[in-house]
């Protein structure tokens, strides 16, 4: 499916936010590369569209028939769509699916690992784009013969085609499975959420435990306290804390999910979708405790008198003073934050923890969940 031109249409139908980012990365780098790799003076003009494709599904064959119907209306020859979203079909996770016949792929960007996802993400497009632009070769029932795709991957990732059924207008696929296909769809989920947004994203949180802390730093109680406490208590104090946090975020804006029914594979699915959820959430806290620790480190050294500590105590301040301090006094005020956030809003937790379509997928996950509660009633 090329223009009579030698100009090949590519559209790359991305979700909100992390893939469409992604994508006009992909169509300004990769136009001149794939000119190059596919030879005979043949040009590829990109066009990034952005909207929500997978809304409402996370059916592959569904996502399909969307893309197809899209497609019909624009001069597109190559429609590549892109989600953050992880995909499943036939109980495996989808990597890329390809309609050699329609001139279209389906790629989900989780299976493709957290670690160097552009540089993944550009790789596979450029191999999709590749297959679909080159000439086919009618098959024994007329239709497009489908090509397998060049190197995408390394030859160590658990990537490897999938099962097709003849019903279906895909007719490549590929999936990740096993434990580690497992692990990297579970690393590149925590990816797409984007943790480290989830200090800025909890204002009311932060201005707790920044408060919380400046009180503690200047108690005399908690300078006795973190003088008496071995490295082992504040080890305890420290996991302790941010497990208090982390539960407590969860919980009170209700980010676990529960089955939708009782099949292996809703259950399986559910299990990765909460442990993605652990660990953004996690991940997001301990780089807020970082920051705490930091913070009330330097507020110690501003704000202690080494007279008036050695009155208060009877020990000399020294320098290891300042750090068992501070230290301690992070333990506090994060467990400060976690009080603080229940002042938050569930929907400004959510959008600090999740990415813009996961959010979409939690909300209407919840508003079916209320819907079955409201009829058992």
């Amino acid at each position: 499916m090329v223009s009579s031109e030698d100009v090949t249409v590519v559209a790359l139908l991305a979700d909100p936010d992390a893939p469409t980012e992604i994508a006009r990365r992909l169509a300004r780098t990769l136009p001149d590369p794939l000119a190059k790799k596919a030879g005979d003076g043949r040009r590829f003009e990109f066009r990034v569209v952005s909207e929500p494709f997978t809304a409402g599904t996370e059916d592959p064959p569904t996502l399909v028939r969307r893309i197809m119907d899209r497609a019909r209306t624009e001069d597109w020859d190559i429609v590549v769509a892109i989600t953050d979203l992880p995909l499943h079909v036939h109980g495996r996770k989808l990597v890329v699916e390809l309609s050699h016949e329609h001139g279209l792929a389906l790629l989900s960007l989780p299976t493709l690992g957290g670690l160097r996802l552009q540089t993944r993400a550009a790789r596979a497009v450029e191999q999709v784009v590749l297959t679909l632009a080159a000439p086919q070769t009618p098959g024994t029932d007329g239709h497009p013969q489908s090509r397998p795709l060049g190197h995408f991957v390394s030859r160590f990732a658990p990537i490897h085609p999938g099962p097709v059924d003849e019903d279906e207008a895909a007719d490549l696929r590929y999936v990740v499975g096993g434990p580690r296909g497992y692990l990297r769809v579970l690393v590149g989920m925590v990816r797409a959420n984007r943790p480290w947004r989830l200090v800025p994203g909890l204002s009311k949180a932060l201005a707790a435990a920044l408060a919380t802390g400046a009180v503690a730093t200047v108690n005399s109680t908690v300078w006795s306290l973190s003088q008496a406490l071995s490295t082992p208590r504040l080890v305890i104090s420290t996991v302790g804390s941010v497990a208090i946090m982390i539960g407590w975020l969860i919980v009170d804006a209700q980010l676990w999910h529960r089955p939708a029914n009782a099949l292996p594979e809703e259950k399986r699915r559910t299990s990765l979708y909460n442990t993605s959820t652990v660990l953004t959430v996690g991940i997001g806290v301990i780089v807020c405790y970082v920051g705490l620790l930091a913070v009330s480190l330097v507020w110690a050294l501003f704000i202690l008198n080494d007279k008036v500590f050695a009155t208060t105590t009877q020990n000399q301040l020294h320098t290891t003073d300042y750090w068992t301090l501070a230290w301690f006094v992070a333990s506090v005020a994060t467990v400060g934050g976690a009080l603080g956030s229940g002042l938050e809003s569930d929907e400004a937790i959510r959008a600090a923890a999740f990415s813009k379509r996961e959010q979409e997928r939690r909300d209407m996950l919840q508003e079916d969940d209320d819907d079955r509660d409201r009829s058992e009633t």
